[in-house]
């Protein structure tokens, strides 16, 4: 089985994948995807799909309607511009403003919302400043994030 880490940096690399198109013929919806895996006899069978983990976190990135654009914030406007250092105080930021526009969503939903609307906005605007390793980064680093990301029982768990 998979570390945490390890199964991140998959869920990440398919999510860049999907976003920048490298193989469309891989990707899958949810709404396309029957949730059955082909697994060799010599494989116990898993639900950890990264494909589909990913189009789940490209859903949450979607509930984020923010106007990063018209957003002010010096972090923000750097990470626009391509700077990528600032990315997680970008996230930080938006997620103090956004959560206080909807007080409802806990602070792990809110920072996978928009740290994964967030990339795929810069990817977009700039894509060669943008790599996967920094949102992989990210969230392995946040133990906020990954203790309830285990506690939904992991990536395969986790819904929107």
């Amino acid at each position: 089985m998979a570390t945490f880490e390890e199964q991140t940096a998959c869920v990440v690399e398919a999510l860049f994948s999907d976003l920048l198109g490298e193989d469309e013929s891989v990707c899958r919806s949810l709404e396309t995807d029957s949730g059955e895996l082909v697994q060799s006899a010599a494989q116990p069978p898993t639900s950890f799909d990264p494909v589909v983990i990913a189009s789940r976190l490209r859903r949450m990135g979607d509930q984020c309607n923010m106007d990063f654009e018209r957003v002010s914030s010096e972090a923000l406007a750097e990470v626009l511009k391509g700077k990528m250092e600032k990315f997680s105080a970008a996230v930080d930021f938006l997620i103090r403003r956004w959560s206080d526009q909807n007080p409802e969503l806990g602070y792990e939903r809110a920072f996978l919302c928009i740290s994964v609307k967030l990339m795929i906005h810069v990817a977009k605007k700039v894509p060669a400043k943008v790599h996967p390793n920094q949102l992989i980064t990210m969230i392995n680093g946040n133990s906020q994030v990954r203790n309830y990301i285990e506690a939904c029982g992991g990536w395969e768990n986790l819904d929107n």
